[in-house]
């Protein structure tokens, strides 16, 4: 039941890495984070790194689904990437990857979005 959150400005790239489990229990501290984030930097896309996240359920997804929107309005996209496989068949039987990519690994998430810069 521990959850950290990391987060970096790469050029106009918000990267969130989460570790730990994104439940019920962590999803407003990650939601309020992120959105004072949003606000406060100049950020035009997001890429989350879900390499070290061992557990999700529906209020992780909701918190992922809400950013989206939210970058989204502003004109940016968003990215998850290094998804282990428990996590990726959550956010497979949710749909999320029809509305947002993934990549294996930071790099090629950051290398496709600064493309649209």
């Amino acid at each position: 039941m521990n959850l950290q959150i990391e987060m970096e400005q790469h050029r106009g790239v918000l990267i969130v890495r989460l570790s730990g489990e994104l439940d019920h229990h962590t999803s407003d501290m990650v939601r309020m984070q992120m959105d004072e984030a949003i606000q406060r930097r100049q950020c035009e896309h997001i890429v989350i790194s879900l390499k070290n996240l061992q557990f999700m359920d529906s209020s992780g997804l909701g918190v992922i689904l809400g950013r989206y929107k939210l970058i989204k309005q502003k004109g940016g996209k968003m990215a998850v990437c290094d998804v282990n496989p428990p996590v990726y068949r959550l956010l497979e039987m949710s749909g999320l990857f029809k509305i947002m990519p993934i990549y294996d690994n930071e790099g090629n998430a950051l290398a496709e979005l600064e493309v649209v810069s």
